[in-house]
Parts: C-alpha cells; structure tokens; sequence
C-alpha cells in the first residue's frame, strides 16, 4: 500500500519535471520593492554566473535572451526581450549596475550576474512620499517611477552637466537642481527648443523637464534637464499626469568623481 506521504513525493517530483522539461523560470517579482529572483532554473540557464557566462553590446543568444527577462521583471527596461543586446539592453545593464553599487559598464559580468540573482531592493528617496511620483537620484544618476507606492520602473539617467554654458545664444549654467517639484506642464512627442530637441518632456522647474533623448550618456551632459532612454519616455510619460511629484536629491558626479 502506498502510503500518503508516498504519494505526495510522487506528485512532486512529476511537478518539478514538467516544470524543467519546458525550461520555465522561477516567479520572480515584478518589482524591485519586492524580493530578487531565486535560483536560476532550466537546461540553457543553469547560473550563468558560475559558468563563467560574460556578456557585451552586439552578443546574442540565450543568455541575453535570459538577461532581458530578468531586467524587465525587476523593472529595469530592455526594450525588446529578443536576445539581441542592444542600445536598450545597454542602458538597463547600467542602471541595474548602478541601483546595485556596481560601477556601469554595460559588460554583464560574474558581478552583475550575482547581483541580479541577490538583488537589493531600491530604497525610496523620499519615504512615504506619493503612491505615483518620480524620485530622482543625482549621485548615482537613477531615476525610480514609483507606482501604487513601488518602484516600477528605474531607468539610467543624464542630468545637468554642472558647467557654464552658451549655446545659440543662450548662455546659463547647466545644473539640475534639487528639491520638491510637480510636474506643470506635459509636451508629447518631439519638440525643439533653443537648446535642442526632447521627446515626451514632463516639465518640473521652469524649462527643466524629465524627457527621452537619443544621447543619454554614462555622466551628467544636459543643461538641466533629466535626460532619459527614449524607449523608458514612452512609459514614464503614459504614467506620469500632471500635478504629480518630482523629488531630486543628492549631488550629480563632478568631472574628477566620474
């Protein structure tokens, strides 16, 4: 007679391998508030970090494929989950990197692995602020979307450059300052202004606003404005309403810190 702890073990084993015969990934939270993914599962995936696994911009694969899927369940945008490691892959790479007090280098090495297995969740700049607010990191250059509360996406940034400046004319010097703002004003799509064109623009301060751009570098370049991935501007700005907070903290890296 079987008995009945026997015939628990039985189904449990027929569970686990119907899960590894397709492959499937662990749940893992769609978050970064929430707890990081599990052990890696599956035939092709079986902890890329201890197998020496490092990835760069042009790789292709099953790995990428992989590291697509991860980034995009703990928030950080990849573009196309495609296996392909493009611009938009890239630029997640680096906020996760960063988010992680790694240094950003898009190269998805034994440390970035590790970091994705044991992510640490974000910490909110502004605790208890706004259930929908943009929360806007200066020193390590990250930007959180929080919604109902949690980070749902955060995305590599690039603030103002911290110099004088004259371009066509007008002159300033780029700094993008610090405080509590609210979103005043909301541009759709690409517009150009004296200082050059910006895609999806939430205004906050002035003529200062979170908007996509096609040139959001690894240090501050900007005049004051918090440059974005254009790809992440279509979700921020399909999220973000006017009226809603913007919180900037911290101190962007000087050219000596970068």
């Amino acid at each position: 007679m079987i008995s009945n702890v026997q015939r628990s073990l039985a189904l449990a084993f027929v569970l686990v391998s119907a899960a590894l015969s397709v492959g499937a990934l662990p749940a893992v939270a769609a978050s970064p508030a929430l707890a990081g993914p599990d052990a890696l599962a599956g035939p092709d995936a079986q902890r890329p970090a201890e197998r020496g696994v490092v990835l760069r911009f042009g790789d292709r694969g099953q790995y990428v494929h992989l590291l697509q899927r991860w980034l995009e369940r703990l928030g950080f945008d990849p573009g196309n989950v495609n296996g392909r490691f493009g611009t938009e892959t890239e630029f997640a790479v680096w906020a996760l990197q960063k988010s992680q007090g790694l240094r950003a280098r898009g190269r998805v090495d034994y440390d970035t692995w590790r970091a994705l297995s044991r992510f640490r969740k974000i910490r909110p700049l502004v605790p208890g602020g706004a259930p929908r607010r943009l929360e806007i990191d200066l020193t390590r250059q990250l930007m959180t979307l929080y919604t109902n509360g949690r980070p749902a996406l955060v995305t590599h940034i690039s603030t103002g450059a911290e110099v004088h400046y004259c371009d066509n004319g007008r002159c300033g010097t780029a700094i993008t300052p610090t405080g509590d703002f609210r979103v005043f004003r909301r541009d759709p799509g690409w517009t150009t202004g004296p200082l050059g064109s910006m895609y999806n623009s939430l205004y906050f301060s002035g003529g200062m606003a979170v908007h996509g751009s096609s040139k959001v570098p690894l240090w501050p370049a900007s005049h004051g404005c918090v440059r974005i991935p254009l790809h992440v501007a279509n979700e921020v700005y399909r999220v973000i309403q006017h009226g809603d907070p913007v919180h900037i903290r911290g101190n962007a890296p000087t050219a000596q810190n970068r």
